[in-house]
């Protein structure tokens, strides 16, 4: 099976773009339920010699939802976003200190039975890059392929439904495309030319 890499200058100007333009704030839906599991996770630690649970955790949880906004281009931290982070954390955390109930023992990682702080971290980063990175590399290979189209045809020319076709045939799943569509409008990589007609730009 042919895979499409992404061109690395695509991938410079896709993350430059990201770091400069893009500075996602929390919802409240997303505020509530990081705090909640920050909560949690206070509750849990009640043990004197236990590996202590601080703000850095909470501020950690909070980069991590902006972080997975940031790559998708998006202005606010959702719910979602929060569920995800949560779900990463439970897993880095469990791995760590989960006894042999199933309960959190946060004293495990100062007896020796757990991994250290740095591998958590590691794990956590290699987790969120794995997830947030999807939808980036999606975006890139269309647009890479949308290059190679118009190479092959002479046209840098499309319709919304040839874009349709063209992400389909790639087996591409967006939620909604008219938004990819409009954020790569939005990103110079294609211009709107008219009803439902684009013109792709150069790199």
């Amino acid at each position: 099976e042919k895979i499409d890499f992404i061109p690395p200058p695509l991938l410079r100007k896709y993350v430059a773009y990201a770091r400069k333009y893009v500075h996602p704030r929390l919802t409240p839906g997303a505020t509530q339920k990081l705090q909640e599991f920050y909560l949690e996770l206070r509750r849990s630690h009640r043990k004197i010699d236990s590996t202590p649970i601080t703000t850095r955790q909470l501020e950690a949880m909070v980069r991590l939802a902006e972080a997975r906004a940031r790559a998708e281009l998006r202005e606010q931290v959702t719910e979602n976003d929060a569920d995800n982070v949560v779900e990463l954390m439970r897993y880095s955390l469990f791995q760590t200190y989960e006894d042999a109930v199933g309960t959190m023992d946060f004293s495990r990682s100062q007896m020796g039975t757990g991994v250290s702080g740095t591998s958590d971290v590691k794990r956590q980063v290699v987790c969120i890059d794995v997830l947030h990175i999807s939808y980036m590399r999606a975006t890139l290979r269309f647009v890479a392929r949308l290059h190679r189209v118009s190479e092959e045809t002479y046209n840098n020319m499309f319709t919304f439904s040839m874009l349709q076709t063209i992400a389909s045939e790639m087996g591409l799943r967006f939620g909604n495309f008219q938004d990819i569509v409009d954020r790569l409008n939005n990103q110079n990589y294609i211009i709107k030319k008219g009803p439902r007609s684009y013109q792709l730009t150069t790199f």
